[in-house]
């Protein structure tokens, strides 16, 4: 008599990471759908000879959606969704490799890898003139003024120019590089009037103005270490007539009526003259066509 004894696997083994910590520095400037851990690294064994059913989550609020693995059997870890260094810079991945699918009723066996994924910034932004507003949090781009200042007509200053709203200034965004910043003339300086310098942003004057025209200047700041990181901003420099006189008023005293029970904004009256409403006026020699 021959009797044929068939061996039942049981599932008494849990699967089993070759290394169950990982730690990755990934590049803020990874291409969506890079590779980011390796199917090799993360694939466990089971010695049950079992199919191996993973599943990935983040534990660090903010970071769900940016990786993600490449099938439920395949454990290959790559970036989904674009970084950004200023949101988030560390984040920690959990594997889970279970011996059974998610949904299944089966007793089942589970393993936890753990990766640690480090943001490494890139220098992904050009330069802000200073002050600058970002017009949402999210974005990599802060709009900043004009720059305005004014010099007088046929005189030299030989002191930085004052600036609205503040002196020349830029800096480099990318706050783990904080490169150095080069100031550089490029547009706008007829007759090589000003000069800029590279170090400082500091605006002066090489000689004097002789024309009231305006100047609308084009300054450039670049990063010392990467010139194609580079920004322009205006400058619109006013050019006056020197004042060498205060404004005065044209009289002294100025009289004027008013009624009881008159709405806001009415106009207040010439005394004596209740059809003409008063008017303050001052004059200034400088500026007699003002």
């Amino acid at each position: 008599l021959e009797i044929l004894v068939t061996i039942l696997n049981q599932n008494e083994n849990s699967p089993v990471f070759e290394q169950p910590s990982l730690n990755r520095t990934v590049p803020e400037d990874t291409k969506v759908n890079a590779t980011i851990v390796a199917r090799e690294e993360l694939s466990a064994t089971d010695a049950d000879l079992d199919t191996i059913y993973y599943e990935l989550t983040a534990t660090v609020q903010g970071t769900d959606g940016y990786f993600a693995i490449k099938g439920v059997n395949n454990p290959e870890i790559y970036l989904q969704k674009a970084l950004d260094y200023d949101k988030f810079n560390l984040t920690t991945l959990l594997l889970y490799a279970r011996d059974r699918p998610v949904s299944s009723h089966e007793p089942t066996n589970t393993t936890t890898a753990t990766i640690t994924i480090v943001i490494e910034q890139s220098d992904t932004r050009a330069p802000w003139f200073l002050p600058c507003t970002r017009i949402h949090m999210d974005t990599n781009v802060c709009i900043s003024s004009p720059y305005s200042g004014r010099v007088n007509i046929s005189e030299l200053s030989r002191d930085p120019l004052p600036l609205e709203p503040g002196p020349i200034y830029a800096i480099d965004p990318d706050r783990a590089i904080r490169d150095r910043i080069v100031y550089s003339m490029v547009g706008g300086n007829r007759d090589n009037v000003f000069s800029v310098d590279a170090d400082t942003g500091n605006l002066t004057m090489n000689k004097i103005v002789t024309s009231p025209d305006p100047f609308l200047l084009q300054v450039m700041a670049t990063q010392a270490s990467n010139v194609r990181k580079y920004s322009v901003a205006s400058v619109e420099i006013k050019v006056l007539n020197k004042s060498l006189h205060p404004p005065y008023f044209e009289k002294g005293i100025y009289n004027g009526t008013v009624f009881v029970g008159l709405a806001s904004r009415s106009f207040v009256w010439q005394a004596g003259d209740t059809s003409t409403p008063l008017v303050i006026t001052a004059a200034d020699d400088d500026f007699p066509d003002v």
